[in-house]
């Protein structure tokens, strides 16, 4: 009988994901770094209770420790790319301008979404799943649903879908629920809000 394992033996699961634009992969809701340069391509994870391994052709590309916080970000800032490079095909600037191209509601929470996350990138996808939303429901009806996510401060890809598959758009605000005010005090000082498109 030879001598046991100096380690106990840890389960893992293997499985394939995609590195979005964000340069992130989703497993398990969370949602883990690559190196930039892996955008687009499909990795195999290893993920344990402790620890998720990210693998590109064979060779182990990332590691993280793992989270099991929902919709949460783990980000290695060496994954990062660097701060305005030409070649990248997505800037927060040009999401902001395709929403503006819907109307100043939906540029305006598309800006809240990626101005809020301590990243840019982070905010990409959801940025981008809002703006799939008027594909689906109408760029009219998506503007519409925007302006009713800012009203009532809930300014995100979620709340946006649920007013959109509800048919809430459109509705009036109860007393109760009207906000005066504007974007800024959504808590993030740096998003403009409806007033400064128009």
């Amino acid at each position: 009988m030879k001598p046991l394992p100096a380690q106990r033996y840890e389960y893992a699961e293997w499985g394939q994901v995609r590195v979005n634009i964000d340069y992130h992969v989703c497993i398990d809701d969370h949602f883990y770094s690559a190196p930039y340069t892996l955008t687009h391509e499909t990795l195999w994870y290893r993920a344990s209770h402790r620890t998720v391994e990210l693998f590109h052709q064979g060779k182990r590309v990332a590691s993280h420790v793992r989270s099991f916080k929902k919709y949460g970000y783990t980000t290695d800032p060496s994954h990062r790319p660097a701060a305005h490079r030409a070649h990248l095909e997505w800037t927060p600037s040009r999401l902001i301008q395709w929403g503006h191209s819907v109307g100043a509601n939906t540029a305006a929470v598309i800006e809240y979404v990626i101005r809020s996350r301590p990243h840019p990138e982070q905010g990409y996808r959801s940025a981008l799943g809002i703006l799939r939303l008027g594909e689906k429901f109408t760029t009219t009806r998506l503007e519409l649903a925007c302006e009713k996510a800012l009203s009532i401060h809930a300014p995100g890809y979620r709340s946006v879908k649920t007013l959109l598959e509800q048919r809430m758009e459109a509705a009036p605000l109860r007393d109760d629920e009207v906000i005066t005010g504007d974007a800024e005090q959504l808590g993030a000082a740096n998003v403009r809000g409806r007033k400064y498109y128009n």
